[in-house]
């Protein structure tokens, strides 16, 4: 690809990547400077990575303790790396006292578990020593500032409410809510020891499987495949109509699988995308709204998925390679909305495709970069061939390795092996402490009997009626995700909600967990609080809510899919056959094009109110896989493609677009 086409901007739009990233992102707001401390760090790093590599290969360890290890160790590093308050990152000039005090009591807090495991172990029948309570409270509320530091205040806010409610619960004076109340030992002991709180199934998939694939995702990035991806994408898609958003659709899409970060991604692949598409003649807000909302699916894009994909494997005891292909068809649906989207809002704006000349040949990229995918199919390959998630992403990090060998810019020196094994563990540490907060929610929900109170609050609030249901457990998610990162989202709502679907109005367990995985995900993108809408408007100088609303319209997918696999679960793969597959598939995706249609206001001109209305019904009509709706709503969308393709011209009727 040609160097200036990256860049070419005005000046005064410069885009600070790294600014945006502090703005908007808790997890780039660490200390610049760390003085002495900073060989500690490193130390303590790559320790955690080595510690999590070898357990992958020997599967020495029992989950309690390699959790502990995994915890103990990443709360250490986090009060070493992330200053108490934001802003303090750029101007200490080395760790505070307080901060090394507080690491090495953190350290200590996690490692107790390791040091008195057996009588630990035992401590359910003889009661906790003095000295045990003490480590449980001091560990949960360094947990509780861990996460305030690294994930943000609103996840700390909720597992604190939970907290005061397992003390608190017998002054509630509803009967739904309120229970016996815990004493704070009780209360402490039993979230920090024992399994299904802090050292719960989230904190266990963090150490087994998560922690190793985003190491995996930092050995991509060494190699530079971000660029790949971005060059393959504009080579893919660059001379067709709207090409630059569409490159950035298919670039996102492919960052995404590897990144998991909505706001990373936005800004890593938008800092390219973002000015390639306001230069071709998109709107800032539609360039910044187009590249958050393909970001955003990359959680949701297989092979990889998000974080909280595993835990989902973990919930429902299905191999991964169930959930990764029960994601497919939704994941296709999704980047379809979008990409169509685009399409349309190109033809409106008779934005057209960029040169032939300005574009990097695919054969000339998959002869020289091709190779960079092997590890992807690798790791496919591996869950396919029924090998678990842990051997999978083994497999992945030693190929990526091997493979960062073959070009000189990505060959690493022992040094940069170091760097690279310490940001494997740095990059990990905000979803390991969102996973241990979110064991604290999901113990409370455990000894509280909290997940029994929800599913009775639910099936009164919709009348039993499940479409009442589903749209309550969405706008939970929804506001949840507002302020917990999606793993932690995932984890409350698929402890308290999912099984009210499930036990309550008989819906297939992996649509119910697919259902509020997806809501999670779309907070990211949903104003008000949309902080990859919010990330993508900085680097285009856009109006930050605007973007959010834009990128709600091209992600209408995620809204609506949820809901279709609900009321009929063929689109996650359940009691389907190749026919059905087939059938579902097809009239899903020219429902999508109906719906995305509908939203940007083009088919073949630009449509009316009412042409727009009919246009999304018949989409929607269209999505729901049976035969009669389909047929119905071909038949709607023919018709008004029909009356389109007669009309000379919009009569002054066309809708105005909307102003810069």
């Amino acid at each position: 690809m040609k160097e200036n086409h990256e860049n070419k901007h005005v000046p005064n739009e410069q885009i600070d990547a790294k600014e945006i990233l502090e703005k908007y992102d808790k997890e780039s707001n660490f200390r610049i400077k760390l003085g002495k401390w900073a060989w500690v760090v490193t130390f303590l790093g790559v320790s955690l990575t080595v510690f999590h590599l070898y357990t992958a290969f020997t599967s020495v360890l029992p989950s309690q303790q390699q959790g502990a290890i995994h915890l103990g160790t990443a709360l250490g590093i986090i009060f070493l790396l992330f200053p108490a308050k934001k802003g303090l990152q750029k101007k200490q000039r080395t760790v505070p006292w307080y901060d090394v005090l507080l690491a090495f009591v953190a350290m200590y807090a996690g490692y107790h578990k390791i040091i008195f495991y057996d009588d630990l172990t035992l401590a359910t029948i003889n009661g906790y020593t003095t000295l045990d309570v003490i480590v449980s409270i001091i560990g949960i509320l360094l947990l509780l500032e861990a996460t305030r530091r690294t994930v943000g205040v609103p996840i700390v806010i909720v597992a604190s409410i939970m907290i005061l409610y397992t003390i608190f619960g017998n002054l509630i004076p509803t009967k739904v809510l309120s229970h016996a109340g815990f004493a704070v030992n009780d209360m402490s002991t039993n979230l920090w020891f024992r399994s299904s709180g802090v050292f719960g199934t989230p904190i266990q998939i963090s150490a087994k499987f998560i922690f190793l694939f985003l190491f995996f995702g930092v050995i991509l990035v060494h190699t530079k495949i971000g660029q790949f991806f971005n060059d393959l994408a504009l080579s893919l898609t660059g001379r067709y109509t709207g090409g630059t958003a569409k490159t950035a659709v298919v670039a996102s899409a492919m960052t995404g699988m590897v990144s998991g970060s909505s706001v990373g991604n936005t800004v890593s692949s938008g800092s390219f995308t973002i000015p390639m598409m306001k230069k071709s003649g998109f709107k800032p807000e539609f360039a910044a709204a187009t590249e958050a909302s393909a970001s955003t699916g990359g959680q949701i894009m297989p092979p990889l998925m998000g974080a909280a994909a595993f835990i989902m494997m973990e919930y429902l005891s299905v191999d991964y390679s169930t959930i990764m292909l029960a994601a497919i068809i939704p994941a296709i649906l999704y980047f379809t909305g979008i990409f169509i989207g685009t399409h349309f809002e190109a033809k409106k704006l008779k934005i057209h495709g960029l040169p032939k000349s300005e574009l990097p040949s695919f054969r000339k990229l998959m002869m020289k970069n091709g190779f960079m995918l092997l590890p992807l199919i690798i790791i496919v390959g591996t869950i396919l061939a029924g090998f678990t998630p842990q051997r999978a992403a083994l497999m992945g990090v030693v190929s990526a390795f091997l493979i960062s060998f073959i070009r000189r810019e990505t060959r690493m020196n022992l040094r940069q092996i170091v760097e690279v094994f310490e940001q494997g563990a740095r990059v990990a540490l905000p979803v390991i402490a969102a996973c241990a907060t979110a064991g604290i929610i999901a113990g409370v929900v455990s000894i509280t009997g909290l997940g029994t109170k929800f599913a009775a609050g639910i099936i009164a609030l919709s009348g039993g009626i499940l479409p009442f249901a589903l749209f309550f457990t969405m706008i939970a998610c929804i506001i949840l995700g507002m302020g917990l990162p999606t793993t932690a989202n995932y984890v409350v709502t698929a402890t308290i909600a999912a099984p009210v679907l499930i036990n309550e109005f008989g819906v297939a367990a992996i649509a119910a967990h697919m259902f509020v995985f997806y809501f999670g995900i779309v907070a990211d993108i949903t104003p008000p609080v949309c902080l990859a809408a919010y990330a993508g408007a900085g680097i285009a100088r856009a109006n930050p809510f605007k973007s959010g609303v834009t990128a709600v319209k091209l992600a209408i997918a995620a809204f609506i899919i949820p809901y279709i696999f609900i009321f009929n679960p063929i689109l996650v793969l359940v009691d389907v056959t190749p026919l059905k597959l087939i059938f579902a598939l097809t009239t899903s995706l020219i429902g999508m094009i109906a719906v995305s249609s509908a939203v940007i206001g083009f088919l073949v001109r630009n449509s009316r109110i009412w042409e727009r209305l009919v246009l999304f019904v018949g989409g929607l009509l269209m999505i729901y896989p049976e035969l009669v709706t389909t047929v119905i709503g071909v038949v709607m969308m023919g018709a008004i493609w029909f009356i389109q393709k007669q009309r000379i011209d919009d009569g002054g009727e066309m809708e105005l677009r909307a102003t810069v």
